[in-house]
């Protein structure tokens, strides 16, 4: 039997860009707008043809077809479906843990500002569930500004076996819960740390609520009763990286 590639349609000027720079993925063809370029499409076309990745021009119409939405910035690429990590990959080559497990991001724009904050912060590894949980998709990567083609990520059936098994490693499980008493400015992060974000509603399920080692909080004012997943994320995350670097 043959084995058939799977593919899927990247969109956006810098999810193919960085696509592109990563070297991950199989480029098929690119789409761009029959419009006059910009100087960054310009751009993203001269690396393309650079690499011997077919370039097609389409109409405005026709590229909206082929990429589905209405957000390609003029252009698409057909490529290989997104490279998952293996999970040894991340947590039996890593010299020193800096890890994102996320618990239930279903929204794709969080998982997406997820990963661009992780990768900017230093995280070298992000890891998500297998269900209830939004997949890495074309428009994660836009959403991610392109992060996502760099990021090393993997998807797993069991959250919490994982979590057990990075501790056997000396890693500290650090949950985000907006009700925690523990500032994130107060926690030590300087140590091997994976830091679990729940979901948007529920935020982190008992379960792997109580598997994690301690639990930190943003402190906020205000009437508005939490942050965002992906701007308390960006918080912990960038504290962490702080701390690591004083």
């Amino acid at each position: 039997m043959f084995n058939i590639m799977k593919t899927e349609i990247l969109f956006g000027i810098h999810p193919v860009l960085e696509a592109i720079r990563a070297g991950r993925r199989n480029f098929y063809e690119c789409y761009i707008s029959d419009d006059k370029l910009s100087g960054r499409l310009k751009s993203v076309v001269a690396l393309a043809e650079s690499y011997n990745i077919p370039v097609k021009r389409n109409k405005v119409s026709q590229l909206r077809s082929i990429t589905a939405t209405d957000y390609h910035q003029g252009i698409g690429a057909k490529v290989s479906e997104y490279p998952l990590a293996d999970l040894s990959d991340i947590i039996d080559k890593t010299a020193e843990y800096f890890l994102l497990l996320l618990d239930n991001v279903a929204d794709p724009r969080n998982l997406g500002a997820l990963i661009r904050t992780g990768l900017c912060a230093g995280v070298n590894g992000v890891i998500i569930p297998k269900d209830r949980s939004a997949p890495p998709t074309p428009a994660v990567s836009k959403a991610s500004a392109g992060a996502m083609e760099h990021i090393l990520l993997a998807r797993v059936t069991n959250l919490v076996s994982i979590i057990k098994e990075l501790k056997k490693k000396g890693v500290w499980i650090a949950g985000m819960d907006s009700t925690a008493n523990q500032s994130v400015f107060n926690a030590d992060l300087t140590c091997s740390l994976a830091i679990v974000i729940g979901g948007e509603e529920k935020g982190i399920r008992p379960l792997v609520r109580k598997h994690c080692d301690f639990l930190i909080s943003v402190p906020q004012e205000g009437p508005v009763s939490s942050l965002n997943a992906s701007v308390a994320g960006a918080v912990a995350m960038y504290e962490a990286y702080r701390q690591k670097r004083l």
